[in-house]
């Protein structure tokens, strides 16, 4: 049986993040990270198109939580202790710049994830932390304050685990034959499956504002709309998803939406478009688009109105205007399935946040048993939050491992 001080399950972001960091607060100590795979760090490899998205342009704790559909409350506390800005440091202090992108966004300068990868290989390597692919755990077993580790081909022993494996079944499995709870896991971030006339022609189109409700529940985000050659996308679709992970598991991915593409009320909408019909009375309805919406989605609101190609300004009659008011305001569409973010393979499951203390990370079931990412019960929307709360929780374990 190999000794070790420390052990880390999880060759992925928040493994190799807790290991240097432990590794750099206390060098006396022996680490090991154990990685299922032949590689560790694929989920970085894969992130942000292959650019990672380290993390997001938030510098306020209080905003910061806000993009957490589970974890917001948690996740406070840690976030004075570590957030953004200490995540832009400890990178910068390693010689990885990063940069902020328009929407917030903050990629690596070199526009490569395998500058992220080869920074933690690095690091791993300066602090002489050992690193063991082809490890799959199969059991951990307490041993009174001490752990017990066995994978497929070897045994260890460690004073204390941290467990980052990410959203893994098989993992939570076995932390549940330690009494932890789990909740049980449902995708958060997709997009909507939709099968519309009026969007099916029109994929790649941008709606770069609009409002959309879940009908017939609270559900409710607002920001720029995708079209896609499957339904919708983009941030206004991914929010929904991801603070509806739950509400829209129940109802099996089939429910409908209703769409503001121009954020104004139907009555203001109206009174807009009756004005429109006489200031561009002998213009083509069809060929005018307003609103400052895409040409092609203009023109597809327009047919779904009984409105012809021909029809110009001056004859819409009352029953057109309101029906391409309601279009415009109130378009409902309706959503058959899911679809997977390209490979942002993020689920709302995990842990229960009950049974962990978040001042230190560590199980309140069992002493010197350590969590971060998304083994918890943590996730959130696209844009870098995953990572940061991967690097607060294994920052924060990482102290209190290294004592």
């Amino acid at each position: 049986m190999k000794q070790k001080d420390v052990i880390i399950i999880g060759g992925g972001a928040a493994g190799f993040f807790a290991a240097i960091n432990i590794a750099v607060q206390n060098p006396e100590l022996t680490i090991a990270i154990l990685e299922k795979g032949k590689e560790g760090l694929q989920k970085v490899k894969i992130s942000g198109g292959g650019r990672c998205n380290v993390t997001h342009a938030e510098f306020i704790p209080q905003e910061l939580v806000l993009n957490y559909p589970r974890g917001e409350k948690e996740l406070l506390g840690p976030f004075h202790k570590f957030m953004t800005g200490d995540t832009i440091a400890w990178f910068e202090e390693r010689g990885v710049a990063l940069k902020i992108e328009e929407d917030g966004r903050m990629f690596p300068e070199s526009n490569t994830s395998q500058t992220i990868i080869d920074c933690f290989l690095n690091e791993t390597k300066k602090h002489l932390v050992e690193v063991l692919y082809s490890q799959t755990v199969k059991s951990i077993i307490k041993d009174g304050d001490a752990w017990t580790v066995i994978t497929q081909s070897e045994e260890f022993s460690a004073k204390k685990i941290l467990v980052a494996t990410g959203s893994s079944p098989k993992m939570w499995k076995l932390l549940e034959t330690l009494d932890h709870k789990v909740m049980q896991p449902v995708p958060s971030l997709f997009t909507f499956n939709i099968n519309d006339k009026r969007i099916k022609d029109i994929p790649g189109v941008v709606a770069q504002n609009v409002e959309i409700q879940v009908v017939g529940t609270s559900l409710f985000s607002e920001g720029p709309l995708l079209i896609t050659h499957v339904g919708m996308s983009a941030p206004s679709i991914l929010k929904l998803s991801a603070f509806g992970a739950l509400e829209l598991a129940a109802l099996d991915y089939k429910f409908t939406i209703e769409i503001n593409f121009i954020k104004m009320a139907l009555e203001d909408c109206l009174e807009a478009l009756k004005g429109l019909k006489l200031d561009l009375a002998k213009k083509s309805v069809l060929k005018a688009p307003q609103f400052d919406l895409p040409k092609r989605l203009w023109q597809q609101l327009v047919l779904a109105s009984e409105i012809t190609e021909e029809t110009r300004w001056a004859d819409l009659n009352k029953n057109q205007l309101e029906a391409l008011a309601a279009q415009l305001t109130k378009a409902h569409f309706n959503v058959d399935g899911k679809s997977t973010f390209k490979d942002e393979f993020v689920t709302a499951g995990g842990i229960d946040l009950k049974e962990i203390n978040f001042k230190t990370f560590e199980s309140k079931l069992h002493k010197n048993l350590y969590f971060a990412g998304e083994i918890i019960n943590i996730d959130a929307i696209t844009g870098g939050f995953n990572f940061q709360n991967a690097w607060t929780g294994a920052y924060i374990a990482s102290q209190h491992i290294s004592k």
